[in-house]
């Protein structure tokens, strides 16, 4: 069976592009990257890639006379490398309308919170301010709307007495190099179906017991 061709983009460290390229890497896992992007010439996460022996390219958003423009240079190396699936992994731009409409159901994006709460920025310290006793993370499908679409999976990390943002990021980002390679699968695997904006997860293992933070 053929694997799902992966396109990655993003801005920094890429520290998700990473959980991703070791999964892909495991064999039988059912989707390879074919294209990591980067909007920022001096991206760590490009190193990452060449390391890998994955194929990098990195577009200058400051090139572009708007955000259309970029998005459409974007979108025409996607396809050009038969990129099937987009993942955003710390891509720090917003995509325009017409992008997210363009990859419907083939964009997916991951945030460090439990949406639809704390989207944007600082969803760290928004989750701290707020008093939550959990927070966490979530892969989501990407709607034009920002940090908004059905939510493929999300993974829960409590909030501890004492947590400053770097603890609570630091302890949730563990969990999304957890969810984002499990989220591609499910998608490669054809276990991901959309009902009304809904998603649904074919021979999906659930967990049932409620989480309690504080515990007493």
């Amino acid at each position: 069976m053929a694997k799902l061709k992966l396109g990655v983009l993003i801005s920094g460290r890429g520290s998700n592009l990473q959980a991703l390229i070791d999964a892909t890497a495991q064999p039988g896992f059912p989707a390879e990257i074919t294209l990591v992007i980067s909007n920022k010439a001096d991206a760590g996460g490009l190193e990452r890639a060449k390391a890998a022996g994955i194929a990098t390219k990195v577009i200058p958003h400051k090139e572009f006379a708007n955000r259309e423009a970029f998005d459409t240079a974007l979108s025409s190396t996607l396809r050009n490398a038969g990129v099937e699936l987009v993942c955003l992994a710390g891509f720090m731009r917003l995509l325009t309308a017409g992008f997210a409409e363009d990859w419907h159901d083939r964009l997916i994006n991951i945030h460090p919170s439990l949406l639809p709460s704390f989207k944007g920025l600082d969803s760290h310290g928004q989750a701290l301010k707020a008093g939550v006793r959990f927070s966490g993370c979530t892969v989501h499908f990407v709607r034009p709307e920002m940090d908004a679409g059905p939510i493929i999976l999300q993974a829960a990390v409590p909030v501890l007495d004492g947590d400053d943002e770097d603890a609570l990021a630091a302890r949730i980002l563990e969990a999304e190099h957890r969810c984002y390679p499990l989220a591609v699968r499910l998608i490669a695997e054809g276990r991901i179906v959309l009902e009304n904006e809904i998603v649904r997860v074919k021979d999906g293992r659930f967990a049932g017991a409620p989480l309690l933070n504080p515990l007493g």
